[in-house]
């Protein structure tokens, strides 16, 4: 694989938001349905359980995710309530541009505070205004050219992950909230086994 360009450290620094694609980003794009026998109609997707960490560390790092679709489903809600992810839009048009503007009213936010992962066309405006613009290793040409980083991971394969990882090692954070990671595991794990905190 070609050498890809250094994560850009400056604007990792600014970063307060990152707004995430879900199909394509989160999954690998792929859709599952199927009926109950009453025939209701059901929808699955599969998504990378380390992205979720990647999640959570940036959250540790007092990075505010979010989740912008242009697809509704359940499922998708039920994973953001999971991830404690409380900005979660999703819209049937993908007119994604005005959803996430809106985000950073509310949040008293810039453009040029926010990152956005994405593979797909309708991700383009998005990508087009935020200060780091990401495409995933399975997005098209066209996300490809505007996008500062990239990922080598797949949507679905871990690129969340591979991206909170790079975002923070580039802002000093990595080691600081790895290890506020594990001091709570171990504090729980002390806990479990009635010896009080480690």
């Amino acid at each position: 694989m070609p050498e890809r360009a250094a994560f850009p450290a400056d604007i990792a620094r600014a970063v307060k938001l990152v707004v995430l694609d879900v199909d394509g980003v989160m999954t690998d794009g792929g859709i599952y349905f199927g009926a109950t026998a009453s025939g209701e109609t059901l929808e699955f997707k599969r998504f990378e359980i380390t992205d979720g960490l990647g999640v959570n560390l940036m959250q540790r790092a007092g990075i505010e995710v979010a989740i912008v679709t242009g697809r509704r489903s359940e499922v998708v809600a039920m994973r953001a309530r999971e991830l404690g992810i409380e900005e979660v839009h999703q819209d049937p048009e993908a007119e994604k541009l005005p959803v996430v503007g809106g985000i950073l009213e509310r949040r008293k936010l810039d453009w040029s505070e926010v990152a956005f992962l994405s593979d797909d066309l309708a991700d383009i405006p998005v990508l087009r205004r935020v200060a780091l613009p990401v495409a995933v290793a399975n997005a098209v040409p066209e996300v490809i050219a505007l996008a500062r980083w990239q990922t080598r991971r797949f949507g679905g394969g871990g690129a969340v992950r591979e991206f909170a990882e790079d975002l923070l090692k580039a802002r000093g954070d990595w080691a600081a909230v790895v290890e506020s990671y594990l001091v709570e595991r171990d504090s729980e794990a002390a806990k479990e086994a009635g010896r009080g905190p480690a």
